[in-house]
């Protein structure tokens, strides 16, 4: 029987889970599970990749303890952050895309290269934090001076493995400087904004191999293995994991709800672009999919009115409440707030709009305002595709909550597929025993 490895590491946790076939079932155990979270240094949001590395390594050591040949692993992590090289140097800090620093140079960089051409070119919805912005404003920092290269997260970990620097084509995307048409980076953007032609390169697909382990850290797990790429951007290794008979829309439920649906190529048109709809690589498919904030609202809710209480007690509280309000999760008052629950207060009183009275009204109205930007966003998919769709598909950790669920199929008026798997990691798998 053969075994692989999948690093699922996402923006509050990470697992470490081996998967093998069984009776051409696939079975998976999870073997090492840690925290993860972005750090405030000196007023920044930054990611300790220190730390996360060697979180991936202990969880080797782990798996090589239990399963001592496995074929080979892959990582997958959110998109948008980076590392920058200077060689094999890293440039430090490593930002979080929460931080606010891009806020500054969103304007500069529309006045070089106007969002209209941006999406025209790439299809990637706005937002402040996609790497283009964040790399603008490494250049104003004087962090890409000497810059030989950058790596997305999940590619420095693999780089860190195995020595060797490879890009991967799903996670580029999320950049919003990867051409639409040519799939490879866009030259025109890197010029329009002068950045160092140096951080140019090829992208690999989903199944590409990366490099054996280097000897000190086969030693230091206990065993040697091929690490390979998946589709390291986690949605798509996500949308890889579902079965559907039809082609249908999706949501990857977690701290994130990425909504969206397969398409055979990008749509850049001005509907598109109006409805802020992104194009993302797929494995030979485009993702036609919306970023839309999600459990990170309960989340933080949750932290500052009742952290002792389980996500089931948070659900009771919500049904128990009678209060209608809905607000936009996407705005960015909700990004990083110091106090969710003042940023709640701020938009309804701000919208002239009734405010929450008690807990049980605050998470009633994130579920609900949740529920309803998905069927806002439903709607604009089916306008803009000329498609209509009778199902949802909901993987992830949002697909365990039946009452999320059902608030989803009130206000998309579509039936929802519910499967609570580990979506990303099963994606993650797939494409390892497939290549």
């Amino acid at each position: 029987m053969k075994y692989y490895l999948a690093i699922d590491i996402g923006a509050s946790s990470g697992r470490h889970i081996i998967g093998y076939m069984d009776g051409g079932e696939l079975k998976t155990e999870e073997m090492y599970r840690f925290p993860n979270g972005m750090d405030s240094v000196d007023g920044s949001l930054v990611w300790d990749v220190d730390r996360l590395f060697n979180e991936v390594v202990k969880g080797i050591a782990e798996c090589f303890k239990k399963y001592p040949k496995i074929e080979s692993l892959s990582i997958d992590t959110w998109g948008v952050d980076y590392v920058i090289l200077r060689d094999d140097e890293e440039v430090r800090p490593v930002y979080a895309y929460r931080d606010a620093r891009t806020e500054a140079v969103v304007e500069e960089v529309h006045s070089l290269i106007p969002f209209k051409t941006l999406y025209e070119h790439t299809g990637i919805q706005f937002q402040k934090f996609n790497s283009i912005y964040q790399l603008y404003a490494d250049k104003l920092a004087g962090r890409l001076d000497g810059a030989t290269d950058f790596l997305m997260i999940p590619e420095y970990l693999m780089y860190r493995l195995t020595g060797n620097k490879v890009k991967e084509f799903t996670n580029a995307t999320t950049t919003g400087m990867v051409n639409a048409a040519t799939l490879r980076y866009d030259r025109k953007i890197w010029s329009c904004l002068g950045l160092p032609i140096a951080l140019d390169a090829n992208l690999a697909a989903p199944g590409t191999f990366v490099g054996k382990l280097k000897s000190d850290i086969a030693k230091c797990v206990g065993g040697e293995l091929d690490v390979v790429l998946c589709a390291t951007h986690d949605t798509a290794s996500a949308v890889e994991a579902i079965d559907m008979p039809e082609n249908a829309p999706y949501i990857s439920s977690g701290t994130w709800s990425l909504l969206g649906v397969k398409t055979p190529m990008a749509l850049t048109d001005d509907k598109s672009r109006d409805s802020n709809y992104s194009n993302e690589g797929g494995v030979n498919y485009n993702r036609y999919q919306k970023n839309i904030t999600g459990m990170w609202i309960v989340q933080n809710l949750r932290s500052e009115l009742c952290s002792e209480s389980s996500y089931d007690d948070i659900v009771k509280l919500a049904r128990s409440s009678e209060f209608e309000e809905v607000f936009d999760v996407n705005d960015d008052m909700f990004t990083a707030p110091e106090s969710m629950k003042s940023a709640i207060d701020a938009y309804f009183f701000g919208h002239g709009k009734k405010l929450p009275e008690c807990d049980a009204d605050y998470f009633k109205a994130a579920y609900n305002s949740l529920g309803y930007c998905y069927g806002e966003a439903i709607s604009d998919m089916e306008e803009n595709t000329g498609k209509t769709y009778n199902e949802i598909y909901i993987v992830g950790g949002g697909a365990k909550n039946k009452y999320l669920n059902e608030i989803t199929e009130k206000y998309t008026g579509k039936t929802v597929v519910a499967l609570p798997i580990e979506a990303t990691a099963v994606g993650n798998l797939k494409i390892q025993i497939k290549r």
